[in-house]
């Protein structure tokens, strides 16, 4: 086991499948075997773009950073998870010394390393060396393809955490791309009372109508404010979350949510900074919550979808081996392609 394949990223569009030697696991750390790894929207920006915002690839780099894999050596110092133990990866190792860090906030660490994010490594190889307590076990009844999924369901579950979700209250979900799907299953999960999501694709309102969405929305057929006006008695909604990512969704949120309700921001837009109305977030006394990934919440998803309250299985459209990277990049960003989650299996 003195080498290993990986998907390396040179510039955009450039994949290479070439061996590097297997990493060594440092003190405190364990081997994984990689057996799934989700694509990311973050990993199609590099693909497709080779940066995003500052975070800019400079030298060659292996994207991938949800995943999941099985346990096979142990660092120094390491004892569990035992080996053989199959086990999803946190993919943020924060320095744990600093101020977020000793607050609990970890993913507001300065210093984190994080897969996938240049000049870290992600895990389209075959092999990666991890913190091991960064490595959660997974239950019997969990896949490894769902042990791939806990990353981005992670996003969704702190999403609703920042939002302080009161159990019954109105819901909207601005995007139905995975993570507005995670959202939507966060939610209910949460005890989220009514949610609503809006999409401009219908195949994706479609997947979020039997994921339990009480109504899809297409902007582009319909108006928008009307139609949430008559499901809410013209209050609008408790917590709008915008996670599509883009200019016009961003102002809209401010529109949508009522007055006195919660915003949370979770798309990245293309381009910033954006244009928001501050009187409108003063006269409706809103409050606006970042999302920046996660923190504390990888063991309670897991929770979760071992006992059911959160289904995955059905997210995963497409599945395609290591040495088709770069097919599966690009499925995953093109839209009329159908696909919601593409899944690389090891």
């Amino acid at each position: 086991m003195s080498s290993m394949l990986a998907a390396v990223l040179y510039r955009p569009r450039d994949v290479r499948l070439e061996r590097r030697p297997v990493p060594d696991p440092g003190a405190g750390e364990v081997l994984v075997r990689i057996r799934a790894v989700g694509v990311c929207g973050s990993d199609v920006h590099y693909y497709a773009e080779g940066r995003i915002g500052r975070y800019v690839i400079e030298r060659p780099l292996v994207l991938g950073h949800e995943c999941a894999g099985e346990v096979v050596q142990h660092g120094p110092g390491v004892s569990s998870p035992r080996i053989g133990t199959r086990v999803a990866l946190e993919p943020g190792a924060p320095c744990r010394r600093c101020r977020y860090c000793q607050a609990g906030r970890y993913n507001l660490c300065p210093q984190v390393i994080f897969m996938a994010t240049p000049p870290v490594d992600g895990a389209f190889a075959e092999y990666v060396a991890w913190p091991a307590d960064l490595a959660f076990p997974l239950p019997e009844n969990v896949s490894l393809a769902e042990g791939a999924l806990i990353e981005p369901l992670a996003v969704g579950m702190h999403a609703m955490r920042r939002a302080s979700l009161v159990p019954g209250a109105t819901l909207l979900i601005q995007g139905a791309g995975p993570i507005g799907q995670m959202t939507l299953l966060a939610a209910r999960a949460a005890g989220a009372g009514r949610i609503f999501v809006t999409d401009l694709d219908g195949s994706r309102l479609a997947v979020a109508k039997n994921h339990g969405a009480d109504a899809v929305l297409n902007p582009a057929e319909g108006e928008l404010y009307e139609a949430l006006a008559d499901l809410t008695d013209g209050e609008g909604v408790d917590v709008v979350v915008e996670a599509a990512g883009s200019a016009p969704t961003i102002r809209q949120s401010l529109e949508l949510v009522r007055r006195g309700g919660t915003i949370v921001w979770i798309g990245l837009p293309a381009k910033d900074p954006v244009e928001v109305s501050a009187l409108q977030a003063i006269d409706k006394e809103v409050n606006v919550f970042g999302v920046f990934r996660y923190a504390n919440v990888y063991a309670d998803a897991i929770r979760l979808v071992a006992a059911g309250r959160i289904p995955l299985g059905g997210l995963v459209t497409h599945r395609l081996p290591l040495s088709r990277v770069g097919e599966a990049l690009a499925l995953a960003g093109e839209r009329k392609s159908a696909a919601m989650k593409v899944l690389v299996e090891l």
